[in-house]
């Protein structure tokens, strides 16, 4: 039986941007990201955080460094009583290793999560902070979309949001 899910990109919606963030002692959550996680989960949605991480292809840290920061990112939802069901990056940057079929707007980091974890599509949602994120949501499937953002005006999301507690 297949199940929703909320996907969530991380820089941006999860945690504060900050440009290429790969040390835990950089990291902070963003405010209402642990509530509108509990929301879903509640519903019976599975959690799926899908993140370009262009840094690993660019050198500035490496599999590892990504690797570490997303076990204690994990581990903190995990202590909030928030089950992460799986993290799935894209490393490449198409101007260093090529196009690939993972890096957002492409759907694959989605579609991958789709097809490993039986999940419905139609009915899942995504949060995102920038464009590509609800390009990949739309060609994956995902009919409900959130732009979450401050200064945009326009949108192929659903709506824009200013604050995750919008989504509550």
């Amino acid at each position: 039986m297949k199940k929703p899910a909320l996907f969530l990109d991380r820089d941006g919606v999860i945690n504060v941007e900050k440009n290429y963030l790969y040390r835990i002692e950089d990291f902070e959550f963003i405010e209402g990201v642990f509530e509108l996680c509990h929301k879903y989960q509640d519903k019976g949605y599975l959690i799926i955080i899908v993140t370009n991480q262009s840094g690993i292809a660019r050198g500035y840290y490496s599999e590892d460094d990504f690797s570490d920061l997303t076990r204690w990112m994990v581990d903190v939802f995990a202590r909030e009583g928030i089950n992460i069901t799986d993290v799935y990056h894209c490393p490449h940057h198409p101007d260093i290793s090529g196009p690939c079929s993972c890096r957002k707007p492409e759907p694959g980091m989605l579609l991958k999560a789709a097809e490993e974890h039986h999940i419905d599509m139609k009915n899942s949602l995504l949060v995102g902070d920038s464009e590509r994120d609800i390009l990949a949501a739309h060609r994956a499937g995902v009919r409900e979309s959130y732009l979450f953002s401050k200064e945009a005006i326009k949108s192929e999301a659903n709506k824009i949001i200013k604050d995750l507690k919008e989504l509550l």
